[in-house]
């Protein structure tokens, strides 16, 4: 049997028929690695980026070792972002779907807290979560560790760059010595091994490369004369036309400025940064991903665990400091077997920070002619709209009947709908820009499951 397979672990049966049906038949490089570890009860520390399939590496080992009989948390996942709990817990939902009864919590700042504690009164087997908010539960006694099998804590190095040392700490002496402690980084700073020197037992440690297969991204490297950086964004916006791209900056007054000047110039683009409030975030995050709009600005901290298939494109607009997170910028792109095109920024005083990165892949990055990019502004009109509807999973609202509502009797075509995405207190449907007016009112005039709810248009 092929050891690569998932079919060679020792599963359950449900959790084999659930990999089968959801087509996971061979492991990514850092499933090969971790898994085995994972399941015989290793505490590890586990290097891979964005992307590798690390959320199924450790989701399917604390789904292993699960007693459903017994509502108590048993795992506990850490992690930088809301959005990333929000793609952990919705992953580790698909791997449990065969196995009776799981029950799930995310608990994330942002929102209020009395319904996160309403909903742990009932009991769960599993909280995913960022470390400030998990650790007030603690402190209020909402939430108990005592039970607790599995800690995992994911994308560790951001948590440290965020400034969630000392919470971490404080969230780990609430839970048992003696459990299974599992680091995910995808990066390794000297903070990590310090991390894990205070919170496991004679960890393995397994690394993925983190260097990007050459034929999968295309890199080119751009000289801007001074104070042209934003007109030669547009510039290459207009010239390569991608559909989807994310545009990396180092700052948040600079990711601002670039989504208002790409604006200005009739590009749909929106900024990503610390600022925002969580509902604005997670508009910005569902309207990206469900093509309503074509450009993301962001800094690396706002876009970590952000997950977007097909994307086009990444162009740093300033190059970062940290040839790693240069890696794992461009490595958003060309994956799952697409072609990727990753395009940078930079001035003459800047070359310093070409060379540590052309070092650390072992490669140059091919000089492109920025004298040949035309000159005029061509924006991308993107192909859908999202509509925002003010029901979630509160009042059991299922994308069934948001589709219903749509399609029923006179409505739009099912072809004229993408993507249809739930939180708990909203729902947010993609429709094609040329039926938006049409659904709008369809969702307005009409009913969800025979009550009316108020909906609009986010662009």
């Amino acid at each position: 049997m092929n050891n690569s397979e998932f079919s060679s672990l020792n599963l359950s049966s449900a959790l084999q028929d659930n990999l089968a049906s959801l087509g996971y038949l061979q492991m990514t490089p850092i499933q090969a690695q971790s898994l085995p570890l994972v399941l015989d009860g290793k505490d590890l520390i586990a290097k891979a980026k964005t992307g590798s399939g690390k959320t199924a590496a450790f989701g399917l080992g604390l789904l292993a070792k699960l007693d459903v009989n017994r509502l108590a948390v048993q795992a506990l996942v850490l992690c930088p972002t809301r959005e990333l709990a929000d793609q952990v817990a919705t992953e580790i939902r698909r791997l449990a779907r065969t196995l009776p009864n799981v029950k799930l919590v995310t608990l994330c700042g942002g929102t209020p807290t009395a319904p996160q504690s309403a909903t742990l009164g009932f009991g769960a087997h599993i909280a995913v979560g960022t470390p400030g908010r998990i650790l007030k539960h603690l402190e209020q006694g909402t939430l108990a560790l005592d039970d607790l099998k599995t800690l995992v804590l994911d994308e560790a190095d951001r948590m440290l760059d965020m400034g969630f040392g000392e919470d971490i700490n404080r969230v780990i002496s609430h839970a048992p010595r003696d459990r299974q402690t599992l680091l995910f980084s995808a990066t390794y700073p000297e903070g990590i091994a310090q991390m894990s020197r205070g919170v496991q037992r004679n960890p393995v440690e397994v690394s993925v490369e983190s260097l990007h297969e050459e034929s999968a991204i295309e890199q080119k490297l751009y000289e801007v004369p001074a104070g042209q950086r934003l007109d030669a964004l547009t510039w290459l916006l207009s010239h390569y036309q991608p559909g989807s791209c994310v545009v990396f900056c180092n700052t948040k007054r600079a990711c601002n400025d670039v989504a208002d000047h790409l604006a200005a110039k009739g590009f749909s683009a929106l900024a990503l940064n610390g600022d925002l409030e969580q509902r604005e975030r997670d508009q910005v995050l569902v309207r990206f991903a469900n093509g309503s709009a074509t450009i993301l600005v962001a800094t690396d901290v706002a876009a970590r665990g952000l997950d977007i298939k097909e994307l086009g494109a990444v162009i740093n607009y300033e190059l970062t400091y940290d040839p790693e997170v240069h890696v794992h910028r461009i490595g958003r792109t060309g994956r799952a077997g697409q072609q990727g095109l990753a395009l940078s920024l930079y001035q003459p005083n800047e070359a310093q920070r070409v060379n540590f990165i052309e070092e650390y892949q072992q490669a140059p990055i091919p000089q492109g002619d920025l004298a040949g990019i035309g000159r005029d502004i061509k924006p991308i009109a993107p192909q859908m709209v999202t509509l925002s509807i003010d029901a979630g999973r509160k009042s059991k609202v299922r994308a069934g009947d948001i589709l219903g509502a749509l399609t029923g009797e006179g409505g739009i075509a099912g072809a004229d709908v993408g993507k249809i995405q739930i939180s708990e207190q909203y729902s947010y449907v993609a429709v094609k820009r040329q039926v938006a007016s049409a659904a709008l009112k369809r969702l307005q005039e009409g009913k969800i499951k025979g009550r009316s709810y108020r909906a609009r248009k986010l662009g």
